[in-house]
């Protein structure tokens, strides 16, 4: 029976193959042939493996997934960390103390090593969740971040276990007493993780959407959500980094309704100088049916004012309660039938052409309606062609438009 088996570390251990090799020589030179013959073997091991094994693996790997060949790699770097490993005990004459070290380092290394690789598997499931038509709208980008700390964690505890020669239970017990500092500077990742999920769960944002957050300069389409931050692309290619957590905090407009929706609102107005509203004569009523859209109105308002005013002289009253049409309120119907009329103009949404409170400015005539595309330049033209042909028609209704006096309005009432 065996009691023992000699190790690297007992002073009669020894290799045959280096007795024979290096017979005669002093120890130093006998430790420093090991070790060169232990650097050959791992240096050949690894080009074996990277040089060819990695090449035919890479060959048969989707050329569209990087990440997943980043893990191989990673992989492949443990076979010569083993060696060493391995191989360190069977140099003759080396200190037991630095067998040990080599030996702690190379596995520290290897535990270092896996965890690189399995961190590219990650990035490598979310390319491919991100490829799913549905990826949007439910990104999981900031839960592989998670689970990346997470085992980034465990591979810090590990290591360093593995360095100092000690049960990783140890270190672990130690980490209760540490809970408030690992509470407090993990704050933001915990803060950001919650925020995520609520982000997630309730589809308050996806990439792509338009998001609008003054008190932080961001105004523009989300490019990238992730753990802690959120990207967003202003208008004018600028980015801004928003923290994940301020989104919940905070309050942010989301435009994405208005482009599922498929039209955008048009809300402006036009200040009309109070004192160019009266009433219509006959003639001038007679003058606007020329415009083919008033016909209708100006058929059923006559129709409607006759009724009345014949019953204001049935019933003899003085022929001040009759009533007339006025400029300002046919302009305004003339408005709203050239806004129905328009094609561009949502006839499903909202359409409205109102009054609002006067001002010193004048009275507000508001355009309320909404366009038949989301895209922005196409969105202004409309709106600029509807007030185009406002500011051009007002003329034939013998309504002006409410303007600040220039210098020019001032030096024509002095020269008059």
């Amino acid at each position: 029976m065996i009691d023992s088996i000699p190790t690297a570390t007992d002073p009669s251990f020894s290799i045959p193959l280096f007795d024979r090799w290096f017979a005669g020589l002093p120890a130093w030179a006998e430790s420093l042939a090991g070790l060169a013959i232990l650097i050959a073997v791992a240096a050949l091991a690894n080009f074996i493996f990277k040089s060819i094994l990695l090449r035919m693996a890479l060959r048969v790997l989707p050329h569209d997934t990087p990440a997943l060949g980043r893990a191989v790699a990673r992989l492949t770097n443990i076979v010569p960390a083993m060696v060493v490993s391995r191989g360190i005990a069977a140099v003759p004459h080396l200190p037991p103390s630095l067998v040990t070290v080599v030996q702690n380092v190379a596995g520290a290394f290897v535990i270092l090593t896996i965890v690189l690789a399995l961190s590219h598997a990650l990035t490598f499931v979310n390319d491919l969740y991100q490829r799913r038509p549905h990826a949007v709208n439910r990104p999981i980008k900031g839960y592989i971040q998670v689970l990346k700390i997470v085992l980034f964690a465990a591979a810090a505890i590990l290591m360093i276990a593995q360095l100092m020669d000690k049960s990783p239970l140890l270190l672990l017990s130690g980490l209760g007493a540490m809970a408030a500092v690992i509470m407090l500077v993990f704050k933001d990742t915990i803060l950001s993780l919650v925020a995520s999920v609520q982000l997630t769960s309730n589809d308050m944002l996806r990439v792509g959407d338009w998001i609008e957050m003054p008190q932080l300069n961001a105004d523009g389409d989300v490019i990238d959500i992730a753990l802690h931050t959120v990207k967003v692309q202003n208008w004018d290619k600028t980015i801004t980094t928003i923290p994940t957590h301020r989104l919940i905090e905070e309050s942010f407009k989301n435009w994405r309704g208005m482009s599922e929706s498929g039209g955008r609102r048009i809300k402006r107005s036009l200040m009309i100088d109070q004192t160019s509203v009266r009433f219509l004569s006959d003639q001038e009523e007679q003058s606007l049916r020329r415009f083919a859209l008033l016909g209708d109105y100006l058929a059923e308002k006559q129709a409607e004012l006759e009724r009345w005013n014949s019953r204001i002289a049935h019933d003899g009253l003085d022929p001040v309660n009759s009533r007339r049409v006025t400029n300002f309120g046919t302009f305004r119907a003339y408005m709203a039938a050239y806004l129905r009329a328009n094609a561009r103009i949502s006839k499903e949404m909202t359409l409205l052409v109102r009054q609002l409170d006067p001002t010193p400015q004048g009275i507000p005539l508001e355009i309320y309606c909404f366009t038949t595309t989301t895209a922005w330049a196409a969105y202004e033209a409309i709106q600029a062609d509807i007030f185009d042909h406002m500011l051009a028609v007002l003329d034939s209704f013998d309504l002006r438009v409410f303007q600040e006096p220039s210098g020019r309005d001032l030096r024509q009432l002095k020269a008059a």
